[in-house]
């Protein structure tokens, strides 16, 4: 039976060697809660102990931004963004170096705070990074996502537990997410990746025209891009690394056509948004954009989401994940996107991941409208998949074939 200590450290082991797939040479930015910063000190060795150059940690404090979001002048929230820290994101991208978030923070942790304030913010990060963002959905640099809990998130997962109680269960539930309870974490992970690369050959093969959606309140069709690829696992950078940005990842992915969908889809899992949670809601779209939303929690927040820019409304992302995986079996609403978007099959509205559609890398935003490839400066993903989803995938042909039956793969 591994310890905790022996568990932690295999997982900042695994971020680096797995989900950054760090090479010598290369430089790391850590973004990271001052609440999770014994986990942050032993990704920071590993990084160093597996050849990186300099090692860079950005600290963050819900309760401090809050004051900021809260007092600080509205021009501020809307405009300002030093330029050494647009420098500092930019330089990553150009020297093809390292980004990791852990995330953890309080998933309500901006409650009560004005939507459309946290709204500039987005907006404002999205316009000043927009290089940074471009470049890291293009493979530009190694980045990747890895969760570590914090009382405010452990407690909205489990609330019935004391402080202590909770984060160590939540610690235990993100162990086996990313396999860190198994013996050999890597050989589970090699494995795990050759499963996804085969539902992605698959998918490739087929070259499917239209995904049609039907459970408990959606109905609802996604053209897919004309030149998508399917993606899943691991990404390849533009400079020949595989690296695994999501830890834990159960999905594929690929872009649908920007006007391509029309119909009603819901919600499945509450999601965690500016601070916000926004729960049973639905969108309506036609020719692609949103026309019409609800939302019985956090209507303000998604009104704010979609308002970002005009991209904000249409999609950017359709995402494969069986009911059956081991997220979802665990029974736990995470309250965190990057572990509930992998118990559920999902969708993103906002920009699209260029690396999933071909030769679109370098398109400029203008380019990306010609082709019908959607941009933004932001990129929400929500969870919409259920043990009754139905998927029919239509050639181009128009034959249909059953891709999801009761949120499971059909293939």
């Amino acid at each position: 039976m591994k310890s905790f200590e022996e568990k932690l450290d295999q997982y900042a082991e695994l971020v680096i060697k797995v989900g950054l797939s760090l090479k010598e040479g290369q430089r790391l930015l850590i973004s990271s809660p001052i609440e999770t910063a014994e986990f942050t000190r032993k990704v920071t060795k590993h990084a160093y102990e597996n050849g990186c150059k300099r090692v860079m940690v950005d600290w963050s404090d819900t309760q401090t931004s809050r004051i900021h979001l809260t007092l600080a002048a509205e021009e501020v929230l809307q405009n300002d963004l030093p330029s050494w820290e647009i420098d500092k994101y930019n330089s990553l991208v150009e020297n093809h170096d390292c980004f990791l978030m852990i995330t953890g923070n309080d998933p309500n942790a901006y409650k009560g705070v004005p939507s459309e304030r946290m709204m500039f913010v987005q907006k404002n990060r999205g316009e000043k990074l927009q290089a940074f963002s471009a470049g890291q959905l293009r493979g530009d640099m190694h980045w990747a996502i890895a969760g570590a809990p914090t009382v405010g998130w452990a407690k909205s997962v489990f609330p019935d537990k004391n402080d202590e109680e909770a984060v160590e269960a939540l610690w235990e539930a993100i162990f086996k997410t990313v396999r860190v309870d198994q013996n050999d974490p890597v050989a589970a992970w090699d494995e795990h990746v050759k499963t996804l690369t085969e539902k992605v050959n698959y998918l490739n093969e087929q070259k499917f025209k239209t995904l049609h959606y039907k459970s408990e309140g959606t109905d609802l069709s996604i053209d897919l891009h004309p030149d998508h690829t399917w993606i899943g696992g691991g990404h390849h950078s533009t400079f020949g690394t595989y690296y695994i940005p999501n830890l834990p990842t159960e999905e594929v992915f690929t872009t649908p056509r920007k006007y391509g969908v029309n119909g009603k889809v819901s919600s499945s899992k509450p999601l965690s948004a500016m601070g916000n949670i926004i729960d049973n809601f639905s969108l309506t779209f036609k020719d692609g954009k949103v026309v019409d939303f609800t939302a019985e929690e956090g209507y303000d927040t998604l009104k704010q989401l979609l308002s970002i820019d005009d991209g904000m409304g249409y999609l950017g992302e359709v995402a494969l994940v069986p009911h059956d995986s081991p997220i979802s079996n665990s029974g736990i609403t995470f309250n965190n996107t990057l572990y509930d978007e992998n118990a559920s099959c999902h969708l993103a509205i906002g920009t699209s991941i260029t690396m999933s559609v071909k030769d679109a890398g370098n398109l400029s935003p203008e380019q990306m409208e010609e082709k019908e490839i959607n941009f933004s400066r932001g990129h929400t993903d929500f969870m919409i998949g259920s043990a009754d989803l139905e998927i029919e995938a239509e050639y181009e042909d128009g034959k249909r074939i059953p891709l999801f039956v009761k949120g499971n793969w059909a293939i």
